[in-house]
């Protein structure tokens, strides 16, 4: 009986593809900086600092919803139906374009454009951190709906939420956050002067 010799071509290639994944993995978040600017692309400054001006957000946490939500992919619609840079749904978009004094029909194509779609959903962004009184608490609520962010908090007695209901929204939060962080640290004057 012939046994296989350990390193044969079948088995080495999936270890070689999976050291390969991981290098990509490490070089993306220590990698150098024009490295991980791959990974971690910003787009449309102008219009996400002058609606981050006027709603009085971070310009840096904007950018970080946005890479979250779709990579800055302004084409992008999530299978729930959301759609372009900050992954606004269409009902929403239209509630919050009339309180932003937009008085048009805002549908699908409409919010594939990256400032109205930047308008929308930093107007949104701001109106979910006046609402609640962490930051954490509005990331989970941009994710998850206000109305499931009500509940889990009356759930838990408080009136911030400390852990989000579904696992999706928590992983969520958590990478807007650490993004926020590593594009302060990799885009340090993007928003000086702007």
């Amino acid at each position: 009986m012939s046994r296989e010799h350990p390193l044969s071509l079948h088995r080495a290639v999936p270890v070689l593809v999976i050291v390969a994944l991981g290098l990509v993995l490490v070089l993306a978040f220590r990698g150098p900086v024009w490295w991980q600017r791959v990974y971690h692309p910003l787009r449309y400054e102008p219009f996400i600092a002058a609606s981050a001006e006027k709603n009085g957000l971070d310009p840096y946490l904007v950018a970080a919803v946005i890479n979250a939500e779709s990579g800055f992919d302004r084409n992008q619609i999530s299978g729930a139906g959301a759609v372009g840079l900050m992954q606004l749904m269409p009902t929403t978009a239209m509630e919050v374009a009339a309180a932003e004094g937009i008085n048009r029909r805002v549908d699908t194509k409409e919010l594939k454009d990256a400032e109205l779609n930047i308008v929308i959903g930093t107007r949104h962004l701001a109106d979910l951190l006046g609402r609640y009184t962490e930051t954490e608490t509005a990331l989970a609520a941009y994710n998850a709906g206000s109305g499931n962010v009500d509940r889990w908090m009356s759930e838990q007695g408080g009136t911030t939420l400390t852990a989000a209901g579904f696992p999706e929204t928590r992983a969520f939060v958590a990478r807007v956050l650490s993004e926020r962080a590593r594009y302060v640290k990799l885009y340090p004057d993007a928003f000086d002067g702007m």
